[in-house]
């Protein structure tokens, strides 16, 4: 079985820096991590490999500092990692994104399944991996809690995540799914795994490598206009109640009866 996992590094923190010509993030000198929802996905790919065989690729868009990051999923158990990396991708939107990874994977072969998180934390879209599946012409499922099981006939059972439950849903592979932190609990990463991961060698694509048309990655290809970026300021003001939850409670009560501000009637007033 061939296992693509599709990675994000993401900034680790929310001070973020935006180029004010382009309005994109700025990644430069910023401390960035693997996506924490990625992390369930590379997980879910490892145990995968674990119980069927078969072998886990990770894929990552993005500048050369993104190396390290499929480094750290080499460490965790990853077989392979490929990084797409050209100026010609930079400031692609979520269709471009999908387009460039979907043609990434295209050029690795034959998948089975495809796995991503539901969503990066820095954009909160959750489009790219249903955009991917769309490009590849494949099945997806999102918000998947848990992969019952993958049988011989090449089917594969899963378990959807709702709002008030799940659905259990069947589908051929190759399939894409985006995965949500319910399905696993990520391990770390083993001696062993930090050894292989300083001495892998990590494939770096261009756009010249992968079969694709210029006018659809980058900026050139997204339609998303981005008219300006910013982090919201501060609220100024405010207070906090400290104590158990009925004092708390309580203080915020008489703290807004003293500024007159109108509140229902508690049990026992009147």
């Amino acid at each position: 079985m061939k296992i693509v996992v599709c990675i994000k590094q993401v900034p680790d923190t929310t001070n973020v820096r935006i180029n004010p010509e382009t309005n994109t993030l700025m990644r430069e000198g910023v401390e960035s991590i693997i996506n924490p929802f990625d992390m369930y996905a590379l997980e879910e790919g490892i145990r995968l490999k674990e119980k069927h065989g078969g072998s886990v690729i990770a894929l990552s868009m993005g500048p050369p500092q993104v190396e390290s990051a499929l480094r750290e999923a080499i460490s965790l158990g990853v077989d392979e990692a490929i990084l797409l990396s050209d100026r010609a991708f930079a400031g692609a939107d979520t269709l471009a994104t999908a387009y460039t990874l979907a043609r990434g994977i295209k050029k690795i072969g034959k998948v089975d399944v495809i796995l991503m998180g539901r969503q990066a934390i820095d954009g909160d879209t959750g489009q790219v991996g249903p955009g991917v599946a769309e490009n590849l012409g494949l099945p997806h499922v999102t918000e998947i809690r848990k992969i019952e099981q993958i049988d011989e006939d090449r089917t594969i059972v899963v378990e959807r995540l709702l709002e008030d439950g799940y659905v259990r849903l069947k589908s051929k592979l190759p399939i894409l799914l985006t995965v949500v932190k319910e399905i696993n609990e990520p391990r770390l990463p083993s001696l062993k795994g930090k050894m292989a991961a300083k001495k892998a060698e990590i494939r770096s694509w261009t756009h010249e490598d992968i079969d694709l048309d210029p006018q659809r990655i980058g900026l050139t290809g997204s339609p998303t206009q981005v008219m300006k970026i910013f982090t919201p300021p501060k609220p100024a003001g405010g207070k906090i109640f400290e104590g158990d939850v009925q004092q708390a409670v309580t203080n915020l009560l008489a703290e807004l009866r003293a500024a007159g501000i109108p509140i229902g009637q508690q049990k026992g007033e009147g």
